[in-house]
């Protein structure tokens, strides 16, 4: 996006839009993408400076010249969840699914550090990912909207009910960005955010009734107390030795360890090699080390589980997602399940309920691998086009 003029940002400080939708992840960028088929007004505001959210994907050239990569976000899909297999289909990205890596033992690693192989059952054999990570679905969609719809390091703050609160009246949102506060008005507002997030860094006026406040700051924000390593080796060199790649650790730094190279090769020929790892120390506990010690306590425990060549990758990359601001909050912190599931339970007769469309991957419902998934994403964005195109 090309940089904002003074005479832009004058005329871009009171705007108007049918539609502003907050947060410009997957769930935020495919309503927009839905509505910009159907020729409808709106606007997408996002804090960072990317577009994404919790998708994040680094990016290099394999020696066959393409581009392949490695996600530091959600990799995953899986066979059955409709919503993301057709809309991979609709972007043109199906020559870009790559199947997971599965064959051979996965290792479990005690305690003490004794680790053993032949584990079963924790693969993710059977999912997909992206040959250029999930970052390519964001960018297949981003292409399709106009650049002028779309507003980054833009950052709100308030939202203001213009008039009676059972009325229809617009409503004002502030925001900040780099040149200064921007307000937008608005008739539908749809919050593609985190609820834990939202609760925390908006300022509603009038002020959201305790019940709705306590529901959204109850509703743990997916994954949001977790991080992850990404280790990158000139070829997935386990493969030969009869390895997976999986691992599961009581030991640590880090407590489970998953395959994410490009290829499906099983001798690892066209390279390059990725391993991964969630950690299984609390936030506050990797808080307290520096990211190099980190790094390097993680990258001997690959040593320990996959060998003397897991001790020299070619580059390592660490995203600390409970200490990313756009994404947790001091409760996030408080170290959780990663893979827990909770339903967004609001209160019907708070006036902003019914006002506002909350959407985002942690309003969808709690079937299997949806509630926090890009499934859950894209059904989020499914139910709010429902009410916004009526």
């Amino acid at each position: 996006m090309q940089a904002e003029t003074p005479e832009d940002a004058h005329k871009n400080a009171h705007l108007d839009t049918e539609t502003l939708i907050v947060g410009g992840g997957l769930c935020g960028l495919h309503t927009s993408f839905e509505l910009g088929k159907r020729g409808r007004s709106h606007m997408i505001v996002e804090a960072r400076r990317r577009l994404g959210g919790r998708i994040l994907s680094r990016r290099l050239s394999s020696p066959s010249g393409q581009e392949v990569g490695f996600d530091l976000g959600p990799a995953w899909f899986w066979p059955g969840q409709r919503r993301m297999e057709r809309l991979i289909v609709e972007l043109g990205l199906e020559a870009d699914v790559v199947k997971q890596f599965g064959d051979g033992d996965a290792l479990f690693e005690d305690a003490a550090g004794q680790v053993r192989r032949g584990l079963f059952g924790i693969a993710m054999l059977g999912s997909y990912r992206l040959r250029g990570g999930m970052a390519q679905l964001i960018e297949a969609l981003a292409q399709t909207l106009p650049s002028s719809s779309i507003r980054l390091g833009w950052t709100a703050e308030s939202i203001t009910w213009q008039g009676e609160m059972q009325s229809e009246a617009p409503l004002q949102v502030t925001l900040q960005s780099e040149d200064g506060p921007r307000i937008v008005t608005c008739h539908q507002l749809v919050l593609a955010l985190p609820p834990r997030l939202a609760q925390q860094r908006l300022r509603f006026e009038p002020p959201a009734t305790p019940a709705l406040a306590e529901a959204l700051r109850a509703t743990p924000t997916w994954m949001a107390g977790q991080g992850k390593l990404v280790a990158l080796y000139e070829r997935p060199f386990w493969r030969s030795r009869g390895l997976s790649g999986d691992a599961i650790s009581q030991r640590g730094p880090l407590g489970e360890v998953h395959d994410i190279s490009p290829s499906m090769d099983p001798e690892g020929r066209n390279g390059p090699g990725a391993l991964f790892g969630f950690f299984a120390l609390p936030p506050s506990q990797r808080q307290a080390v520096e990211k190099e010690a980190l790094e390097r306590a993680c990258i001997a425990q690959l040593a320990r589980l996959f060998g003397t060549e897991a001790s020299q990758p070619t580059q390592v990359w660490l995203k600390d997602w409970a200490f990313d601001p756009r994404t947790a909050t001091d409760d996030d912190r408080q170290h959780m399940a990663p893979h827990a599931e909770h339903d967004l339970m609001l209160p019907e007769d708070d006036p902003w309920q019914q006002r506002i469309l909350w959407s985002g991957s942690e309003t969808a419902s709690a079937a299997q691998r949806n509630n926090g998934y890009l499934e859950g994403a894209l059904e989020a964005s499914e139910r709010t086009l429902r009410r916004l195109l009526g």
